[in-house]
This record gives C-alpha cells, structure tokens and sequence, in this order.
C-alpha cells in the first residue's frame, strides 16, 4: 500500500479536519469525535433541514456537498463504513430549523438500519423527519427490485435538486417528494480498471488482472455485471449507455442531465474521451443535455475507473437543478 497518511486510523479525522482547514466558510466540525460536517453557524430557521452521511472514501460525496442548495449536515463513518445511529442524531440535530429534517442517503444496509433508528429518536423528540433513499445503481438489482438499487452517483442530483426546493422554502412533505422524483428519474452504471486500497486494511478490495474491466462494479468494491477484457473508450461507453438506455429509455426531445464521473484514479482526460462518445449517443437519439457534469464528484478512494449518470428532466426538475448552489467542490449560478 503506498499512500500519504500518518496512522491509517487517524485517515478519516485528519482528512476532515483538513478538509475544514481549507474550506472554513463552507464547512464545520461538530459532534462526537467532529464527526459531523454543517454549515458554519447556526441552522436556518423555518427551512426543511437535509441529512445525509456514509462511509469516508468517496469525497467530493458525502461530506464535500455540504452547502448553500445543497445538504446541511453529514454523518461521516470510516472508510466504506456506516456512521453511528448517535452521529446521525447529531447531524439532524444540528439542522433543526423547526421545519422538519430529510433524511436523504444511498441505499445501504448500515446506513438505512442507523438512519432509521436516529430518525425514531428524532421523532421521539418531536422533530419530525421522512427519508429517501438513493438507489440509482442499474447494475446492482434488475428494474424488477428497484428499491433494492444501491445508491452511488446519482445522489449528486438528489442533493442538489432536493437541496434547491428546501433553500425556496417548500415544505418537508413537498421536499421529500421532489427528492423523491429525483432519484426516480436518474440512473447509473460505472466501470472499474482497478481496485482501491481501504487504509485500514493495508490490501486492494478486490483483484482484477491489467488487461481486464468490469462494467458495474459497486463504489466499494461490490461485484458488477461482467468482466472481461478492457475495450477502446468509445466501446466502453456505448455498452454503458446501453445499459442505462435499457433500463431508462431516453427519446426524442427528452432532456437529460449527463454525469461523467471519476471513480478516483482516472484523469480528466480519459473522461473527456468518454464525454465526445455521450455527447454523440444523446445527439442520435435527438435528446438534449442540459448542465452537463464532467469530473470527480463521487469517488472510490483511487479507484480507476468511470461512471455515468443521467438525469431524466422535466421542467419542475430542471429549475431546481439550475437554482444557485454553493459548496467548494461544485458551484451552481
């Protein structure tokens, strides 16, 4: 394992407390063990907190989409880990406006099992709280189990447009159904050329030989849907789009917003490649993309590797998403 870090167990405070070094005005440290990330001062009132979390590991996601527009507090576990029911509580807690909290997350078995006991809690306290689980992953169930979806990328859009409808002042029922529709309308599917190495462990999460990929690999290592050798770009492209086509279908005159995104290891470059094959997949099928996302916003440690995302719009959806946001890794307006 080569990495930069000072004691593998201190990787996940010492990176947030970097973190928060850099960025004070968007982010602040609070909770058991500053385990919590919010927005510096006090909660909004009268606004509809939104709670999110997971394991470290995956930054810009979970924690770096804390901001303006966007998510108010992360629960932050170790690397692939969940976070504590009790740091849960504490990033709700700290989001209280009066208004009611969103829980909004990947649908994971931790994080839904300590979610749902730090929402109980809440709402022993009178606070009352829904959730929506992010479940975007095509490769991970077929359309048949979609609830039993993993969560990965496509909770980048969930955050914004749910993050946008709270800043407008919409109400918890009515956030939680655009977040929702949100997560009903997008899709993913990702690729992976090599592992990652979780710093605890000190050993790759899976073994793949060089000359191999494997399409729909989960953002911790999870099995995808098939391996074999590792095609051009522009192949590898295709038989993803496809997959998402399949499962999604996108038409004529539809709008969509497309993520192309780094699972950690992989440059901007090699996305750009991927980008021209997206940009003429959409064009043939006379589809529009609106916003655009090119570069590494939900990560797998240095895994490399790519996924793709797409964002099916309508017009409720496509205000929310190109309402101002502000956070150090993705601004908006």
């Amino acid at each position: 394992m080569k990495k930069i870090l000072n004691d593998p167990f201190a990787y996940v405070d010492e990176t947030l407390e970097g973190l928060c070094l850099v960025y004070p005005e968007y982010y602040e440290r609070t909770g058991t063990g500053g385990r919590v990330i919010k927005r510096p001062g006090p909660a909004k009132k009268g606004k509809v907190g939104i709670v999110s979390g997971g394991g470290s590991g995956h930054l810009p996601v979970f924690t770096g989409y804390v901001g303006q527009g966007l998510v108010d507090a992360c629960a932050i576990g170790e690397v692939f880990a969940s976070p504590s029911v009790e740091q849960m509580v504490e990033a709700m807690k700290a989001t209280d406006g009066g208004a009611g909290i969103l829980r909004l997350y990947g649908n994971y078995g931790g994080d839904t099992m300590n979610f749902d006991m730090a929402g109980e809690m809440m709402e022993m306290e009178d606070v009352p709280t829904t959730t929506v689980k992010v479940t975007d992953d095509i490769a991970s169930r077929p359309k048949t189990e979609i609830e039993k979806r993993r969560g990965v990328a496509g909770i980048v859009y969930a955050y914004k447009i749910a993050g946008a409808a709270a800043w407008a002042g919409k109400d918890l029922a009515e956030v939680t159904r655009i977040a929702q529709k949100a997560v009903d309308a997008v899709r993913s599917i990702g690729v992976a050329l090599t592992p990652c190495t979780v710093p605890q462990a000190g050993r790759p999460t899976f073994t793949i030989a060089d000359d191999e990929m494997e399409i729909g690999m989960g953002i911790h290592g999870e099995p995808g849907s098939r391996r074999g050798k590792l095609l051009p770009a522009d192949e590898i492209a295709k038989e993803m789009l496809d997959a998402l086509q399949a499962d999604r279908p996108v038409g004529k005159g539809d709008r969509v917003s497309v993520l192309v995104n780094s699972l950690g290891g992989t440059p901007m470059e090699e996305l750009f490649i991927l980008y021209r094959k997206v940009k003429e997949y959409f064009d043939t099928l006379g589809a529009t993309i609106v916003m655009p996302l090119v570069g590494r916003f939900a990560c797998s440690m240095e895994m490399q590797g790519a996924s793709f995302t797409v964002l099916k719009l309508d017009a409720e959806l496509e205000e929310l998403l190109k309402a101002p946001a502000d956070c150090a890794f993705w601004k908006v307006g």
